[in-house]
């Protein structure tokens, strides 16, 4: 299952304070949540800093161990060059930091189609050696 990465403006995001929407935050344990994922829609995830990466591992997480199904969406400081690790640890929506450009976070995505990564990732697990033999 091939997930898409949508790239959104800041204008796209909406924060109505939805009870289906959850922002988790950057310190957050999500296992401490898989009780109450069956009544929300929407993880908004949280990059205070660039050099900060614990929200990878909250979005995969939330995909592998919890089986999340609903959006993951990256804010904060998210640049162009993370678009290829939030694809594959499981994120659906990002936020760009205000001075990044959509068009090279579309081109940075593209990067590896149609072939793939060696690796497995959250929405392929098996490594390319594997899906090549099938």
């Amino acid at each position: 299952m091939k997930r898409n990465l949508r790239i959104l403006s800041a204008e796209e995001h909406v924060d109505d304070g939805s009870p289906s929407v959850l922002q988790l935050a950057n310190d957050a344990d999500p296992l401490a949540i898989e009780v109450c994922l069956q009544d929300i829609e929407r993880i908004d995830l949280n990059f205070p800093k660039f050099t900060d990466g614990r929200a990878y591992s909250q979005a995969h997480l939330l995909r592998i161990r919890l089986k999340f199904k609903g959006a993951i969406r990256a804010r904060g400081e998210v640049l162009v060059d993370m678009m290829q690790l939030l694809a594959r640890t499981g994120f659906d929506e990002v936020i760009l930091r205000g001075d990044q450009s959509p068009a090279f976070a579309q081109k940075a995505l593209d990067l590896f189609e149609p072939v793939g990564f060696y690796q497995g990732d959250v929405a392929e697990t098996r490594p390319w050696f594997l899906r090549s033999a099938a």
